[in-house]
């Protein structure tokens, strides 16, 4: 007995073989939610990349979808999170599917901001900054044309920003109103050169061509507390015909920056993109 109990007390303290697993892992696979393209850009002078989200039923049939162009649509930039939100409205009825084209930038203050004439400093603070008309000639000409000829789309579509992305699609609708049907800035940096294209607005807005358009403008908490370039806008905005534009406006105090452009995104795409009843 005293053998048996010493040789079980051994064969315990020997190291163990690994269990084996009886039902081994399969390899990882990548998880892919798009597509990427890469564009020989002559609006820039460059490569450029754009990122194409496309809804659950597109493989499905050959039904047309609108689209959103999303400024600063890089992977490491917005695309992900906004096209969460497109996925989201399409798994829970709350808005029409629809493909998302991320519109990568590569610098934000030249691709993004009209050229500075008034505030001295912040030309020299961002000396490349101004080249926002390059920029929309690079989306509305090469991009737009591109994801036309490639995927189906019904004719419909948005441009949407956030910051210096807010500020280019106001401007977008300002100076090339018939690029996009719908425009969403969200906390647009309306303060770029001294809140420049605030004044500029009413001018720029009685060359505004016949065609119904809409415009959803959200600014957050630092936004509304500068001398007043937000809330001036939207007047400017608001007493556009409304045959040519829609505006709603949607200040949040309670939001900052920071927070603001997930949220109210969201309320955007639900009410700009509401699901038909079918």
């Amino acid at each position: 007995m005293l053998g048996l109990l010493l040789a079980a007390l051994l064969s315990a303290a020997q190291p163990q073989p690994p269990h084996a697993d009886p039902m081994p892992p399969s390899p990882p696979q990548p998880i892919v939610i798009g597509e990427t393209w890469r564009l020989q850009s002559q609006a820039l002078g460059a490569e450029r990349v754009i990122n194409v989200w496309t809804p659950p039923s597109y493989g499905q049939g050959d039904k047309r979808y609108p689209v959103v162009y999303l400024i600063d649509g890089g992977l490491a930039q917005d695309f992900y999170h906004i096209t969460g939100l497109a996925q989201l409205g399409a798994i829970s009825w709350q808005t029409q599917e629809m493909i998302v084209v991320g519109v990568e930038t590569v610098d934000r203050r030249r691709e993004l901001a009209f050229p500075v004439q008034r505030d001295a400093a912040l030309r020299t603070q961002y000396p490349t900054a101004g080249e926002s008309a390059a920029f929309r000639r690079h989306l509305v000409e090469e991009v737009k044309p591109f994801v036309e000829a490639r995927y189906r789309v019904s004719g419909e579509d948005a441009l949407l920003g956030e910051s210096l992305a807010g500020l280019f699609v106001v401007e977008t609708l300002l100076r090339e109103p018939a690029a996009f049907d719908t425009y969403i800035a969200m906390d647009p940096s309306m303060w770029w050169d001294a809140g420049r294209l605030a004044e500029e607005a009413s001018g720029l807005l009685a060359r505004l061509p016949a065609g119904p358009r809409r415009l959803w403008l959200s600014v957050g908490s630092e936004t509304l507390a500068l001398p007043g370039f937000a809330d001036r806008l939207a007047a400017i905005l608001q007493a556009a015909p409304a045959d040519r534009l829609a505006v709603r406006y949607e200040p949040r105090p309670n939001l900052t920056h920071a927070t603001i452009y997930h949220p109210t995104t969201w309320e955007a795409l639900t009410a700009f993109y509401p699901r038909p009843d079918e």
